[in-house]
């Protein structure tokens, strides 16, 4: 892999007694933070990694209540209250679904957002400069970048008419903000999108030939837990139907899908580490404003495109921040 990495810098149901800074500052007793996540992702190592370099290490300096949804977000809210019993210090919520489960489960104890895609539509604070009540964090937007990936697919054909877009259903927190910007930014390109639902490895399958067969110029879909589980085998399914796919997440792009266009999620929740710091230092979530990303990063996997032919212009190539060649 060839070219810039790109970093991400600081931009603008149980209720517990104990005020936010009391609870920080227990004498005696390692921090407690607890990690919220929907399943597998690289944000969660990304934090850990993120709190390891502050200093923080799960059994020595800090005590980390690990609990995962393992890609079944109905568990989110069980898991969510189970956490909230054991009195941590701060929750950490991986996704956006994560975190509204968290929030539902406490207003007291702080919630840091390890990179959510819009915490004002999702209810999770009242704006991102002052937050208020208990939710802080940083979060993705990447309801913005969709419209990028709708650019790039007229660029890279001019005449295209249809698109095919794949959403999760049990995800919708965050999903239908994607999709209303893609409806939106689709709409002022002429653009027709095609909007499968998908739950299982079947109806990936089954979504790829539907949307084979009505010749898409292109695929479109989320960076969230049920397609990063699912990621080979959307790769294998993008090559076999010869259709290029496009999403927000880069990791699945470094695993063989043809482009990707967001913040580096993992620099995010290396980030929110620092905001755990601050409120185990006694700082209250709700006077910590969310973080942005400064910088969105275009990643273009020019093994796929030839693998599809896909010709790239090169204007294209040139202004990509990563190309895996």
């Amino acid at each position: 892999m060839i070219g810039r990495r790109t970093f991400v810098c600081a931009g603008g149901a149980a209720a517990l007694a104990a005020p936010f800074a009391a609870i920080a500052q227990r004498v005696g007793n390692l921090p407690r933070v607890a990690v919220l996540a929907a399943g597998r992702n690289p944000r969660e190592p990304a934090f850990l990694q993120g709190m390891r370099e502050l200093g923080y290490v799960d059994g020595k300096t800090m005590v980390v209540d690990r609990r995962s949804a393992e890609g079944d977000l109905a568990r989110l809210p069980a898991l969510a209250a189970e956490m909230v019993k054991n009195r941590p210090d701060v929750i950490v919520a991986i996704v956006s679904a994560a975190a509204v489960a968290a929030k539902d489960a406490t207003s007291t104890i702080p919630i840091v957002l390890a990179g959510v895609a819009d915490p004002v539509a999702a209810g999770l604070v009242r704006n991102l400069s002052r937050p208020g009540g208990n939710v802080t964090g940083l979060s993705t937007q990447s309801a913005s970048a969709i419209g990028k990936l709708l650019e790039l697919v007229r660029q890279l054909e001019p005449q295209a008419t249809r698109v095919g877009a794949l959403w999760d259903p049990v995800n919708a927190v965050s999903q239908q903000l994607r999709l209303g910007e893609t409806l939106v930014v689709a709409a002022r390109l002429q653009l027709l999108v095609r909007i499968l639902e998908v739950a299982t490895s079947d109806d990936l399958e089954r979504a790829f030939i539907a949307l084979g067969s009505q010749r898409v110029s292109a695929v479109l879909l989320p960076g969230d837990t049920f397609f990063l589980a699912n990621t080979q085998r959307i790769v294998d399914l993008g090559l076999a139907h010869r259709l290029p796919v496009l999403s927000t997440n880069r990791g699945l792009t470094e695993a063989g899908t043809f482009a990707s266009y967001g913040a580096d999620v993992t620099v995010l929740a290396r980030r929110s580490a620092t905001y755990v710091q601050k409120i185990l230092k006694g700082s209250k979530p709700g006077d910590l404003p969310i973080e942005l990303p400064t910088k969105f990063e275009l990643v273009l996997n020019m093994r796929t495109a030839k693998t599809i032919g896909i010709d790239v212009p090169a204007a294209i190539v040139a202004r990509a921040d990563d190309v895996i060649r």
